[in-house]
């Protein structure tokens, strides 16, 4: 069952959902969703010194990929066919017996702006800040400001707490993340 706007506003104040800072709900209260705002930090590619990606080489993402973090003001300019992580303003932590779902906001996907490409399910038990995977699919540049609501996110009541939620997994490769970590592919056996 996805919640509406009134049981999202109930799990805040039974701490089952936490956003940090806390969201202006007369803005960014949707009938079924939050929505989340772009932070400051993007992880871009170096496409000139690497001939491709090899996922199974060890850290290997960490060296072709370079983090940009926004000063006051400044504006990031995705050009078309582009494909950066950035990292939302928000932290959100998710209790055991729900799900989020990360989706784009359609003013934005109506300019070519994806906000993520695979990963939209965030665990039951997330905490940290969500890593949007943003794509331009324009033919035009489009500008990018912190603190502009990229994407919206919605939660999903499970029919009972996850019995080992994500953030005690052992193998979870993205714990409490604060920034646009590299892929941990490389992590996996």
């Amino acid at each position: 069952m996805v919640l509406s706007d009134k049981d999202i506003k109930k799990a805040f104040l039974q701490s089952r959902i936490i956003i940090t800072p806390a969201p202006d709900l007369k803005v960014q209260l949707g009938s079924c969703s939050v929505d989340l705002r772009l932070g400051d930090t993007f992880r871009v590619f170096d496409y000139s010194r690497y001939p491709y990606i090899d996922p199974s080489k060890k850290d290997y993402s960490n060296e072709i990929t370079k983090v940009i973090k926004l000063q006051n003001g400044e504006k990031f300019i995705m050009q078309p066919g582009e494909f950066v992580l950035a990292v939302t303003l928000e932290k959100v932590k998710i209790a055991s017996d729900l799900m989020g779902r990360l989706e784009g906001r359609s003013s934005l996907g109506r300019l070519g702006l994806v906000v993520h490409s695979t990963a939209s399910i965030f665990d039951p038990g997330w905490d940290g800040k969500p890593v949007l995977e943003l794509g331009n699919l324009g033919k035009m540049a489009i500008s990018l400001t912190c603190g502009m609501r990229i994407c919206a996110m919605t939660f999903e009541e499970l029919s009972s707490p996850a019995e080992v939620p994500y953030a005690k997994k052992k193998l979870a490769k993205y714990r409490i993340q604060n920034g646009p970590s590299e892929s941990k592919i490389h992590e996996e056996k």
